[in-house]
Order: structure tokens, then C-alpha cells, then sequence
């Protein structure tokens, strides 16, 4: 992996409650974790308070999922990701993840 890599660009979110969300994510990076057979937001924040930055343009900072065909030492290497509801019900999902094949 090179140093200079550009990081994945969160181009799409779709989930209603999270403080970061209006009008497209506002955090400056986010973080992708969980375990199993989902892949989660882990910068979700279920709250009523706007937050983060009013012009962003919204990165993956890190991904915990090594299983990820994105996955390359634990940063993502997708194109783009796209966030949005998890098959939980208030989570947010990577919908970009991809298990890797073994």
C-alpha cells in the first residue's frame, strides 16, 4: 500500500438518525468495525445533535474488517462506500463491505 494513498470517499448515507447525517454525512472520517456477517458504521452516533463539519467531503479513516475485499492493512481501498441501514434496526451499515472469499 502506498503512503500517499487517497483515502475512500463516503459518497452516499442514508441513515435518518445519526447525528452526523444531514443532508449527506458530515463527519471528516469514518470508521467501519463489527462483527459478523455485517459491516457497521462505527461512527454512528444515535442523537438528535447536529454534528461534525458544515463542508466535508467524508472519508473512510479506518476499517476494523480484515475479512473485507476492500480491506488492505486495515485501511479501504474501495473506489467509494456507501453507508446506509444495517439489517439491524438503528445501525448503520458499510454497504460497500464484501466478505472475501477464501
Amino acid at each position: 500500500m502506498a503512503a500517499d494513498m487517497e483515502l475512500a470517499h463516503v459518497t452516499e448515507c442514508n441513515v435518518v438518525g445519526c447525528g452526523y447525517n444531514h443532508d449527506g454525512c458530515h463527519a471528516s472520517a469514518i470508521t467501519v468495525g463489527g462483527h459478523g456477517v455485517n459491516a457497521k458504521c462505527a461512527t454512528f452516533i444515535p442523537l438528535g445533535t447536529k454534528g461534525g463539519l458544515d463542508r466535508v467531503i467524508t472519508t473512510v479513516g479506518a476499517c476494523q474488517r480484515g475479512d473485507c475485499v476492500h480491506n488492505d492493512s486495515l485501511e479501504c481501498v474501495a473506489d467509494s462506500v456507501r453507508v446506509g441501514a444495517a439489517s439491524e434496526s438503528n445501525v448503520a451499515g458499510c454497504l460497500t463491505y464484501q466478505v472475501r472469499s477464501a
